[in-house]
């Protein structure tokens, strides 16, 4: 039998309470959000006639994310990530700023601390002998066309079975991962491995999630940036390599068209050795621009726990 409480003065009043209304300490933007949230969720309890099988079933998923570290994990497959780069887009549009490289989702797997190098790097180091080489290269201009010198470009991606250094202690420390001070022109440069794409483990709070909702957990070959200068927005963006049989359907909705870019395989001996490689490789270019700003807090990444500048 469905009961249907939710509107009584006797819930009304007792939603006030546990938000705190009542309370003189606390923040009252907290007890405003608790309550539009409690609210919600005590309306959907009623409209889904939600046993208490169900609600204790919800709080045990709940607990096996946190006791994971999934949450960062879950918060993209949601959506969450990607609608929060949809509002700051809008707000973008409102303002009027055009010609930007867009942005897209950071993902929770960004280690702080990686080496820091002028011009170029190189990110793998020499284990995965069977992985392609990636030559990896760029350049950050301004809205104008201008090349921002000394751009700061932090890259992250995965090896080619999908897995990250730190998270995966079998990497080497910060294998895959750099930050490069881009030159005079703002180019930069990385020698690297092709990444794999990576799906979910099976047995995880987060694609226990995406089974009930009959979804994948699958993400396709991809590669992480930051990009920040003074006087710049700072960008978190990605791209997509194209060809991946997930390109276009990424469970943490991170695809872009804009950020798909094909990698053109290079054969020519010439073309390895000016770059001290012995055989074929796969140059990846990825060209940035920026647009200027003289707020201070959107030239910063946004606050988040990350690993190595607090706990993932």
């Amino acid at each position: 039998m469905n009961v249907n409480i939710y509107d009584t003065p006797e819930v009304q009043d007792f939603l006030k309470a546990v938000s705190g209304f009542d309370k003189e300490g606390g923040s009252d933007r907290a007890k405003q959000i608790m309550h539009r949230l409690l609210s919600d969720l005590y309306r959907l309890i009623d409209d889904f006639d939600v046993s208490p099988d169900e609600f204790w079933g919800a709080v045990n998923l709940l607990n096996e994310l946190g006791s994971g570290k999934q949450g960062g994990l879950l918060a993209p497959g949601l959506g969450f990530d990607h609608y929060l780069d949809m509002r700051m887009d809008a707000a973008e549009a409102q303002a009027a700023i055009e010609g930007a490289t867009p942005r897209t989702i950071e993902g929770p797997l960004y280690v702080a601390g990686a080496p820091v190098s002028e011009g170029f790097a190189r990110m793998d180091d020499g284990s995965d002998t069977n992985a392609e080489v990636m030559w990896l290269t760029g350049q950050v201009r301004d809205t104008a066309g201008e090349p921002i010198p000394g751009a700061q470009v932090e890259i992250w991606h995965a090896d080619s079975k999908g897995n990250y250094s730190f998270f995966d202690p079998s990497q080497s420390d910060y294998h895959l991962r750099r930050t490069i001070i881009a030159d005079g022109e703002g180019r930069y440069s990385a020698r690297s491995i092709i990444p794999s794409g990576y799906g979910c483990p099976p047995d995880s709070p987060t694609q226990q999630v995406l089974d009930l909702l009959g979804r994948h957990g699958q993400r396709p070959a991809h590669i992480h940036f930051f990009f920040s200068a003074p006087g710049y927005r700072h960008l978190t963006t990605q791209i997509n390599l194209a060809g991946d049989p997930y390109t276009f359907d990424d469970f943490a909705f991170a695809t872009r068209e804009e950020l798909v870019v094909e990698g053109k395989r290079i054969e020519d001996k010439a073309e390895a050795e000016k770059r001290h490689l012995q055989g074929p490789f796969t140059e990846v270019v990825f060209d940035v621009v920026l647009p200027a700003t003289e707020d201070p807090e959107m030239q910063q990444r946004h606050k988040r726990a990350r690993a190595l500048e607090g706990e993932v």
